[in-house]
């Protein structure tokens, strides 16, 4: 069952607040709309399988939240169905913060960006961690975009709630391949005109200076 996202995350004292600064009738409005069905929808989807980095959030024994970043080709982060998604997860620094997090608190909240367009998407779910033959049947799951290295284990996330975040703030920045595919034709045609010159070029008249030089 997935939830309207105000209706998992907001409570007592955010609902004060809300309150206090004039917006919680709006956000009461939101979480009494019923259950969200699908969580991950045809656009979610799209925008999950067009991001090449996501940061996710878990919470450990002692309290303290943990944001890491994940970073792969774009579609990395698959989307099974409507209501999971799942990577894979590679050997790094050998910290294992956010996998021994999981251990304790399988709640994880995730924020996934499109910087050029402005636009954030937050998941809400639950992880599950799979390692060794369990983990086989999700890496043949997750397809080429899911391996890029030593896949130590998949973690597989059961949605619960999405949301989409204004654009507010959000800073436009561009990846050197975003970059490249925006300068190709202007490179092209930078191209075309350097041809066109050097034939021109070519083709003028040799002039001899005056006599006797």
């Amino acid at each position: 069952m997935a939830f309207p996202f105000g209706s998992v995350i907001f409570r007592a004292a955010t609902k004060a607040l809300q309150a206090k600064y004039g917006s919680r009738r709006q956000y009461e409005k939101r979480e009494k709309t019923g259950p969200a069905e699908p969580p991950i929808g045809p656009m979610a989807a799209e925008f999950i399988g067009e991001r090449d980095s996501f940061y996710m959030a878990t919470v450990g024994e002692g309290g303290w939240p943990y944001i890491q970043h994940r970073g792969g080709p774009p579609g990395f982060l698959k989307v099974i169905d409507d209501h999971t998604i799942a990577f894979g997860d590679l050997r790094g620094n050998r910290q294992y913060i956010t996998a021994g997090n999981l251990m304790e608190n399988d709640r994880v909240a995730i924020i996934l960006v499109d910087y050029p367009r402005q636009a954030r998407l937050k998941i809400l779910g639950r992880a599950q961690i799979f390692e060794g033959d369990d983990a086989a049947p999700w890496i043949g799951k997750l397809g080429d975009e899911g391996i890029g290295g030593v896949v130590e284990r998949v973690i597989v996330i059961r949605v619960e709630a999405t949301d989409w975040n204004c654009s507010q703030n959000i800073k436009p920045r561009f990846s050197e391949e975003e970059i490249r595919e925006a300068l190709a034709p202007w490179e092209k045609r930078l191209a075309e005109l350097q041809r066109d010159h050097d034939a021109l070029l070519s083709k003028a008249p040799v002039r001899s200076g005056p006599a006797g030089v």
